[in-house]
């Protein structure tokens, strides 16, 4: 008996999920878990709401697979976390530049971090990468409570700056070339990795 066929052309599916995504996250990310709707998403993705059900089961599915963080990115963060320790400031910091700019990576992170203002799940998940991949890899400190301290340190600097730069877009930091912020926040993180914090 032959396969029943999926939904739309077989060489559309990559183009359509990543419109649907893409809809869902600007959809999350401003309306947040209540106002977002299935009906909504499919309208601004141009695509039958049935076809969201088909790719994602539900709307939990369709916010776990919009918020999920590409794997190439996670690879990329345990990766940086091995750069030698003298470098590591620079190199972390340069990582998260290259993420946002990405026009894969940086539209999940943007919508991980405004979902989150609105979603506990999305809050916990948001927590989860951040305890787990930006710190959880991190080989610096003398000691677990130490590297826990610092790798803390290193993602708040982070994740504010990222905030600042490309989610409020607060002028001058989200005009300044990638050079101009290492050279003004990578020391800064590099006291966080190997200076005395006490």
């Amino acid at each position: 008996m032959p396969k029943r066929p999926t939904p739309g052309p077989r060489d559309e599916r990559g183009v359509m999920s990543a419109r649907i995504l893409a809809a869902a996250r600007e959809g999350f990310a401003h309306e947040g878990w209540a106002g977002t709707t299935i009906r909504a998403v499919a309208r601004a993705a141009d695509v039958d709401p049935a076809l969201i059900y088909h790719y994602y089961g539900s709307k939990e599915g369709l916010l776990d697979a919009a918020t999920e963080p590409p794997a190439r990115w996670l690879e990329a963060v345990a990766h940086t976390w091995r750069t030698p320790a003298c470098e590591l400031g620079e190199a972390l910091l340069r990582l998260m530049l290259g993420a946002w700019a990405d026009d894969e990576i940086g539209p999940v992170l943007r919508a991980v971090l405004l979902t989150a203002a609105h979603d506990q799940t999305t809050r916990e998940r948001l927590r989860r990468i951040v305890e787990g991949s930006l710190m959880g890899a991190a080989q610096i400190g003398a000691d677990d409570e130490d590297r826990r301290i610092r790798s803390g340190l290193i993602a708040s600097q982070i994740l504010g700056l990222a905030m600042t730069r490309y989610v409020w877009r607060v002028e001058p930091v989200a005009s300044m070339s990638d050079d101009e912020l290492v050279a003004a926040i990578a020391p800064n993180l590099q006291r966080y990795i190997d200076a005395d914090l006490r």
